[in-house]
């Protein structure tokens, strides 16, 4: 995600950073450039602008249209932003759940019990990176549990399968052994099991973020209305602005295609993308926290 200062945000206006959509589009505005003054030069040059054609008339039903690709694009990025910002909220409900966990664990947890304090500072933010790297798709480090995490079972973490259940499944373990030990009470549990049970509700939540993209037919149908409206609009609108018509165009082009583009950004908050959710510094932040609560 991509830090600005939110109090000066006419610093940005002449500003193309590495996330700015005119920096992506740039190569096909010069394409498109070229050929609205190829069409421009058709028909000022070659037909002559005196001559009456029914293609002047294209105007009309860019108006028309006009309305209609509006309501879609503010529809597609609605629904583009409201992925984005439950994303957030998802992952802002990790960070508050697992430090509640961290604190009830360390007022539960008498301070001589360093192994199982030990354990709990280790698996609860682990459980977050374990998010981060699973959402982005990719092979979620197990370097965390390399070491002896001094507990009386072995911690094996299997790459190939779920690896944030598997982690939650090893806290639900370790505190059933702490109420089989009796080193917390039954009650107790019945504290602790609302956030135990959160991180499972959260990765579920953010999985249907992720797996659910917009469908297919929808968006496939907004390309090519948008495609369909830019490449016509040369013909409908350079009669009544000559070669003017070059960067009017142009323009129009740009915030279309910019609408689209952010939208697809957007809608999966949780890749590579520069407007993705920052996932990896609030799993490292939730890290610092458990790290100081416990």
């Amino acid at each position: 995600m991509i830090p600005y200062n939110q109090k000066n945000p006419f610093l940005y206006i002449f500003k193309v950073g590495k996330g700015d959509t005119f920096r992506k589009l740039f190569p096909f505005l010069i394409l498109y450039c070229l050929y609205s003054a190829a069409v421009a030069y058709f028909e000022l040059e070659y037909r002559h602008i005196s001559e009456k054609s029914p293609i002047q008339n294209i105007d009309v039903l860019h108006s028309l249209l006009g309305f209609a690709i509006s309501i879609l694009l503010v529809f597609r990025t609605n629904t583009a932003y409201d992925k984005w910002w439950e994303g957030r909220k998802l992952w802002g409900n990790l960070t508050n759940n697992s430090r509640n966990l961290a604190m009830k664990l360390n007022a539960i947890l008498p301070t001589h019990e360093q192994e199982e304090r030990k354990f709990f500072k280790k698996t609860i933010p682990a459980y977050a990176l374990a998010l981060h790297d699973h959402l982005k798709a990719e092979s979620t480090a197990t370097s965390l549990f390399k070491q002896n995490v001094h507990t009386p079972k072995s911690v094996h973490i299997d790459e190939n399968k779920h690896i944030p259940n598997q982690i939650s499944a090893l806290i639900y373990m370790r505190v059933n052994d702490l109420l089989q030990q009796k080193k917390i009470s039954g009650e107790q549990l019945i504290f602790l099991n609302s956030e135990l049970q959160s991180f499972t509700d959260i990765c579920g939540a953010c999985e249907r973020i992720k797996n659910t993209p917009i469908p297919f037919s929808y968006s496939t149908f907004i390309k090519k209305f948008i495609f369909i409206y830019v490449m016509t609009l040369p013909f409908g609108h350079v009669f009544n602005l000559g070669y003017l018509i070059i960067p009017v165009v142009a323009f129009v082009f740009y915030v279309l295609v910019s609408l689209e583009l952010i939208a697809e950004e957007i809608e999966d908050p949780f890749g590579e993308d520069d407007n993705d959710l920052p996932t990896d510094l609030m799993a490292n932040n939730i890290k610092k926290n458990i790290e100081d609560i416990l």
